[in-house]
């Protein structure tokens, strides 16, 4: 009867995942509104950074507010947020409402990245988190995936990409509707709800914190780096249409799907330090094809190695960091998330050297010096 109930206060919570994942669609709506108002690379770049610039503003902000209302509170709120964001291209969609969109889908995704991790670790603690939060990456990626395709079979067959937009809107209201169904206990230490900023930003003063922080920001720099790039890539290197190139952005997800699931299994039984260098080592040789292959096929490969390469970097990080500091969850949470804001840091790093070599192999640059410090991090793990 236990385990039940687990699973029923668990469903809502992945069902809240999957509406975290709406966040991945900013890669394929910046290619599509990069061409339909015809924006240089530098420029549509800059719409990642709306969404991922909150990261930075509103995570440790978000971390003290779980402190006040609780983490269930918080994530309903992010819910709620995010509904607006995806009604605004819905109502209308112009230039302006689409800054609009991206920017409230930053900010109700930062309230939900933050609070919704900490909530599921008031159900699932010890060994068991970061195979749980992998899991929930898992069901993150199945939205990732889903987009892109949405989006291109709209584009193609309904002369309209905007169409996933309603589909999106339906599933943040029921996951909405579910959460505030379900009763969820949260014990609150009372001490921790008179944390300040200072106290928050003190803990990166804490080496496992700091690197662990810093590792986020290039995952989520290669994550959206990806995302943006890969379609372009495409399109530079073979002239295919951008309809066709979101194929690109669909493999990277469903093969950051398929790890996120493996490492669900694997990180249960298996070493985090090895696995997280098998991770790393899979992005270093998918940089390096980037770099030099022209052809479709093996450029479709190299995508597919880094969604692999990619998809536990979080979870074992955040795991990492929530069990290094336990009496300090909500406030680790948001340091971490606020590293969510590599979305907002390397997507303009990237169009700048794109535009500044008149080619996509600048972009690739940047998002390898990523994979190298996530390589040369592994070395510096704390984990078993």
């Amino acid at each position: 009867m236990k385990n039940r109930s687990l699973y029923l206060k668990m469903v809502p919570i992945m069902l809240s995942f999957f509406v975290m994942g709406f966040v991945d669609l900013v890669g394929i709506a910046t290619n599509f509104v990069k061409e339909d108002f015809g924006l240089s690379d530098s420029v549509a770049n800059l719409f990642p950074s709306m969404v991922f610039l909150w990261f930075l503003i509103l995570s440790v902000p978000t971390g003290i507010l779980m402190n006040r209302i609780g983490r269930k509170k918080t994530v309903l709120l992010s819910l709620f947020v995010t509904i607006l964001a995806v009604l605004v291209p819905i109502i209308g969609y112009t230039l302006p409402l689409m800054l609009v969109s991206f920017s409230l889908l930053g900010i109700g995704n930062t309230l939900l990245q933050v609070s919704l991790n900490p909530l599921l670790s008031t159900l699932v603690s010890g060994e068991k988190l970061s195979s749980s939060l992998t899991f929930g990456q898992f069901v993150k990626a199945i939205a990732s995936f889903i987009a892109p395709i949405i989006a291109g079979s709209a584009a193609v067959n309904l002369g309209d990409w905007k169409y996933l937009y309603p589909i999106f809107l339906f599933v943040s209201i029921i996951a909405l509707v579910f959460l505030r169904l379900t009763p969820i206990e949260e014990q609150q230490d009372e001490e921790k709800k008179s944390s300040t900023f200072g106290d928050c930003f003190a803990l990166l003063k804490d080496k496992v914190i700091l690197l662990s922080f810093l590792g986020i920001l290039c995952h989520v720099g290669i994550d959206v780096g990806v995302n943006t790039t890969a379609p372009k890539l495409l399109i530079e290197r073979d002239g295919i249409s951008l309809a066709d190139a979101t194929i690109a952005t669909s493999i990277y997800f469903l093969f950051r799907t398929i790890g996120c699931l493996a490492g669900a299994v694997v990180l249960s039984r298996f070493s985090n330090k090895k696995f997280f260098l098998i991770s790393t080592v899979l992005m270093i040789l998918s940089a390096i094809g980037l770099l030099i292959f022209d052809s479709v096929v093996l450029l479709y490969v190299c995508i597919a190695f880094v969604g692999l390469g990619n998809s536990n970097i979080f979870p074992i990080l955040l795991s990492q960091a929530l069990l290094h500091l336990p009496g300090w969850k909500n406030e680790v949470s948001g340091l971490m998330m606020m590293g969510i804001v590599g979305g907002a840091v390397f997507p303009p790093l990237m169009g700048i050297a794109s535009d500044l070599l008149g080619t996509q192999l600048g972009a690739v640059l940047v998002m390898s010096l990523c994979v190298l410090y996530l390589f040369l991090l592994t070395f510096r793990l704390k984990t078993n």
